[in-house]
């Protein structure tokens, strides 16, 4: 099974991306292949041809390599219910709620078994597998229970690149350290170094990257500059960096950001848009008098909708309402 694993030094290094850009280069190149991500940890799904339930991210990964989404492409998906539990879903179906300590115990070994099963579905079917890792690798508290990482490149056997996010500072010790914390079998996995989101001028980074090569013998193979459009994201962390910049829109569109919002990239073409502007609205925050105002998807309804209510925002909406102002609810928003 010809296969390539790509792992992140931290969360939000470029892990979603680069897998989709690789799908869509080997794609091209007449390649027939398939992403795959063993376990994910995301409210963001999507909804496949058969019923079952994937991250997302997959969904777009599959499209960028020209194939139907499928569950095998993610076996395990993990949707945060607050309090410290998860829905779990096993090969696109919901199979209980968990704590973390409780899903090491009763998951585990039917979570790897459904990694080895689409594993080897994908591998009879597609040429070449692009594997996705989750978070870092080198999390030396939970590298026994770890899924999706080394544990599925040394399965594979599959050469693995590490992508760095350059931006948020701190890369090339990111990149060494997470070495360093790799077992000798899963760095000698470790063929290449991707720096995501570089800005500026690339001649003042080569010093840097011929460090880093020097130091840790492991080729960086690229540099992906900054892009300002939003790739699909897993969790709602992502929504606190997001800023709309398009000071001059025509329409300003607002969403509520539940604490346990669901499928937030519902609104990604909204975003897309040059004439709208889409703001992200805390429970505690005023709403203003946007042109419309979305209640997004909730994984737990009743809590979100408490939240609203003591927070005051409740009442902001009902106001925006009665005063002609547009409200659209979405699946729990809409409950």
């Amino acid at each position: 099974m010809k296969a390539l694993m790509v792992v992140g030094t931290t969360s939000h290094a470029g892990k979603s991306l680069l897998t989709a850009a690789i799908c869509r280069i080997l794609a091209r190149k007449g390649w027939r292949v398939a992403p795959f991500k063993g376990q994910n940890m995301a409210l963001n799904s999507y909804v496949t041809a058969s019923g079952g339930e994937i991250g997302y991210a997959q969904a777009l990964q599959a499209w960028a390599a020209g194939v139907a989404p499928r569950i095998e492409m993610n076996p395990i998906l993990l949707k945060p219910q607050g309090d410290m539990t998860s829905q779990v879903v096993v090969g696109g179906r919901v199979v209980g709620q968990t704590t973390a300590q409780e899903y090491y115990e009763k998951y585990f070994d039917m979570g790897w078994q459904a990694i080895e099963e689409s594993l080897r579905r994908l591998g009879s079917e597609f040429d070449f597998l692009v594997c996705e890792g989750a978070g870092s690798p080198a999390e030396i508290n939970l590298k026994h229970r770890d899924l999706t990482n080394m544990r599925v490149a040394k399965h594979l056997n599959a050469a693995t690149l590490m992508v760095v996010d350059i931006d948020r500072g701190g890369a090339f010790a990111h990149v060494v350290g997470t070495l360093e914390l790799l077992d000798p079998d899963e760095r000698a996995l470790i063929k290449g170094v991707v720096i995501n989101k570089f800005r500026g001028q690339r001649s003042l980074l080569q010093s840097g990257i011929d460090w880093l090569e020097e130091r840790t013998g492991i080729p960086v193979v690229g540099v992906i500059p900054w892009m300002d459009e939003v790739f699909p994201a897993e969790d709602s962390l992502d929504l606190m960096e997001r800023r709309s910049r398009k000071n001059n829109a025509d329409l300003h569109i607002s969403v509520v950001r539940f604490p346990r919002i669901a499928n937030f990239t519902d609104f990604d073409p909204l975003e897309a848009e040059p004439s709208v502007a889409v703001k992200y609205v805390n429970p505690r925050d005023s709403i203003g008098y946007p042109d419309a105002l979305i209640l997004p998807g909730s994984k737990t309804t009743i809590a979100d909708l408490l939240t609203i209510q003591k927070s005051g925002l409740a009442e902001q909406i009902q106001s925006y309402a009665a005063s002609g102002g547009t409200v659209l609810g979405i699946c729990g928003g809409f409950q």
